[in-house]
C-alpha cells in the first residue's frame, strides 16, 4: 500500500513539474529581421543610424537593436510580455524601411534622406 502511495506521489510530482515547465515561456527573444538598406553609411547617417536605433528603443518592450547595413538585417531583442514581432516590424515600417514581409510605410519612406532611398 505504501509503495502505491509513493508511486502516485512521484507520478503526480512529475506531471506537476512538466505542466509548470510547459507554461513557462521565454520572455526575452531575439529576432533578425531582413530589410533593404540603400545607404552605404547607415550607421553614421542621421536618418538611419542613431535616429533609427533611438526610435526603435522607444518602442515598449524593445531592449536592444543592432543594424547590420552589410547584411541588411536588424537584430532586435525584445520582451514578449510587452510586445511582439508584428508590432516591431510595424514600427520599422513606420520609420520608412521594409521589415521582412512588411513593406515600408510610403510616407515615412519619402521622409528619409536622399541617400537612404533607392537611386
Amino acid at each position: 500500500m505504501k509503495s502505491i502511495v509513493k508511486l502516485m506521489l512521484i507520478v503526480s510530482a512529475f506531471f506537476f513539474a512538466t505542466g509548470v515547465n510547459a507554461q513557462e515561456k521565454k520572455t526575452i527573444q531575439t529576432a533578425t529581421i531582413k530589410t533593404i538598406i540603400y545607404c552605404n553609411h547607415c550607421k553614421a547617417c542621421e536618418t538611419c543610424g542613431p535616429k533609427f536605433n533611438q526610435a526603435l528603443l522607444k518602442e515598449k518592450g524593445v531592449q536592444m537593436v543592432v543594424l547590420d547595413d552589410k547584411a541588411m538585417t536588424i537584430k532586435v531583442t525584445y520582451n514578449t510580455k510587452k510586445t511582439d514581432l508584428a508590432k516591431i516590424k510595424q514600427a520599422i515600417s513606420k520609420l520608412g524601411y521594409d521589415a521582412d514581409e512588411v513593406k515600408a510605410d510610403a510616407a515615412a519612406y519619402e521622409g528619409l534622406d536622399g541617400c537612404c532611398k533607392k537611386a
